[in-house]
């Protein structure tokens, strides 16, 4: 399911919609037993916080979180923060992560430490 699809999805099947500020949103949903947690948009120092405390929360409640990073159209280091704390926290993977954002996980070699798969079924693990 990607990030759009998840949008759409009512509440009574388990997902949920957060509206965040500049035109970024978070979904979220339950997908091959993990937590599917959807960023779609930028995402920097002014709006990270909702994406943070949506993963805050998914890390604390759910044995495994998954970060749909198919969607995210900037990240900063707010953003790669926000990753590494969250793999410290959680068995915590990011699946199809675009272009910009792979791009700096390989940059500052994160990439090595989180687990980045292609699809949020592989990142699940279907």
């Amino acid at each position: 399911m990607s990030v759009d699809e998840a949008a759409g999805q009512p509440r009574s099947t388990g997902g949920s919609r957060l509206p965040v500020t500049d035109g970024a949103t978070v979904v979220q949903y339950e997908r091959c037993g993990a937590w599917v947690v959807g960023a779609r948009g930028p995402y920097d120092m002014s709006t990270v916080t909702p994406l943070a405390d949506a993963l805050d929360t998914a890390a604390k409640e759910h044995p495994k979180v998954v970060l749909d990073a198919s969607g995210i159209t900037f990240a900063d280091s707010a953003l790669l923060n926000l990753l590494i704390l969250t793999h410290q926290a959680a068995d915590f993977r990011v699946a199809a992560p675009a272009r910009q954002l792979k791009r700096l996980l390989q940059l500052t070699a994160v990439d090595t430490v989180l687990t980045v798969r292609e699809t949020v079924d592989e990142a699940a693990a279907c």
